[in-house]
């Protein structure tokens, strides 16, 4: 193991270790807007308002990322981040924390974000070989789906047991562990571009947008896994707890159940891909990985009638998923000059991602006003699908279920086949 594989497998367990803090104190903050507002939509707003600056700034970030120390974006990031996570918990402790301060703070994280993830990712091309790339996506989602398991379990229990309060200083905590291990243990090599010093934002989004057009199958790659992801967020965002608790009786158990499993699908998938049982083929990788989450993981939620049948369908919907990641990560930084993957990362997060508050926020409002009324109406479809899905409150949300998946499954088919997309097969 050489040794910037090393330095990354540190640099990779103390910002798993921040993750995990941050996760906690997102999912607590979930919980207490829902029990002060009791909305869904208020909810909602909250990972709206995270995404939407992350998007639009992520424009523009790219010639700066590109131009600027690596190591130092990301502990300036961490440490604003750290900064809002302190403020709320201020103001909670003086009962002034409201609803409105929340989607603030999370304005700014989105904010931090567009820079921290971009940096990121360029860090993690200078710490990692080539060989070594699926390996390292792997090991990234293995944690992630290991965070997105264990923080709500943690973070319920410490919010009932100890409040608000206690969950925040964790967070703090983790953030302090991983602020010292970059800035103390973690040497990113440097040679930042010098042309990227003297350019705009404007000139360095156009930069990361003339790469991609120049490269017609990366630019094929980012436009359809931003169609994934809005596919995707239509359902698993927003929908997929109320279809569960609806069709369960409101079992929160099996709600919870559903989760996890989910959660160890992409940590199951994140193990396979770090261990390097995967294909050499990524274009293969990326989509037939896709293709099965849609297809086995969304249509059998849809159709499932219990907790066995849906945990089934959260493994197959949530396995693929880090094969998909660890596929275009080794495409991009294979054919991203070094000196350009600031302002071409940046440029691929924002128009890849910009897809997925639209499917938040579309979602619920296709479940609550077309497909609920209609599977409750008197159609003759309607009547149709209830064979399919059963009937009841939650089968409509069943029936969006099934459409993403069908039509999920078929995008990653058209992709595949596309032109420009097969050229990239070569790459290894």
């Amino acid at each position: 193991m050489n040794k910037n594989f090393k330095r990354y497998i540190l640099f990779w367990f103390s910002q798993a270790v921040s993750q995990f803090g941050s996760a906690m104190t997102s999912f607590a903050l979930v919980i207490w807007a829902y029990t002060q507002t009791n909305s869904v939509m208020a909810v909602s707003l909250m990972t709206f308002c995270s995404y939407v600056p992350y998007i639009i700034v992520s424009l523009f970030v790219g010639a700066f990322i590109d131009s600027h120390n690596k190591k130092m974006i990301m502990l300036c990031s961490d440490f604003i981040a750290a900064v809002c996570s302190l403020f709320v918990v201020i103001l909670w402790n003086f009962g002034n924390l409201q609803i409105w301060h929340i989607y603030i703070v999370n304005l700014v994280i989105g904010f931090m974000n567009a820079f921290q993830s971009p940096a990121r990712s360029v860090a993690i091309g200078k710490l990692v070989t080539e060989e070594k790339l699926s390996q390292a996506s792997g090991m990234d989602s293995f944690s992630t789906n290991l965070v997105t398991v264990v923080s709500p379990v943690l973070a319920s229990s410490v919010l009932a047991y100890f409040g608000l309060e206690k969950v925040v200083l964790v967070d703090l905590a983790t953030f302090l562990f991983a602020f010292l291990v970059l800035l103390l243990f973690i040497k990113i090599p440097e040679s930042m571009e010098r042309e990227a010093e003297s350019k705009s934002a404007i000139a360095g989004c156009k930069d990361g947008f003339r790469f991609l057009l120049a490269h017609r199958g990366l630019w094929y790659i980012v436009i359809t896994l931003a169609v994934i992801n809005f596919f995707s967020r239509l359902t698993y965002e927003n929908i997929l707890s109320p279809m569960i608790l609806a069709r369960s009786g409101g079992d929160s158990g099996i709600l919870g159940m559903v989760n996890a499993v989910l959660g160890i699908g992409g940590i199951v998938g994140g193990i396979i891909v770090s261990a390097g049982k995967f294909s050499r083929d990524k274009v293969r990788m990326i989509y037939f990985a896709a293709g099965l989450s849609f297809l086995l993981g969304d249509v059998l939620m849809g159709i499932g009638r219990g907790g066995i049948a849906w945990s089934i369908a959260g493994i197959a919907a949530s396995a693929p998923i880090p094969f998909i990641i660890a596929g275009q990560q080794t495409i991009l930084y294979k054919t991203i000059p070094e000196e350009m993957q600031g302002r071409v990362f940046s440029v691929r997060n924002a128009i890849q991602f910009s897809t997925i508050p639209i499917g938040i926020l579309l979602g619920g409002s296709l479940a609550e006003y077309v497909f609920e009324p209609f599977m409750n109406s008197d159609s003759s479809t309607a009547k149709v699908l209830h064979y399919i899905v059963g009937t009841g409150t939650g089968s409509g949300m069943a029936v969006m279920f099934l459409c993403t998946g069908i039509l999920g499954s078929v995008a990653c088919v058209i992709a595949y086949r596309l032109k420009e997309i097969q050229k990239l097969r070569s790459i290894q």
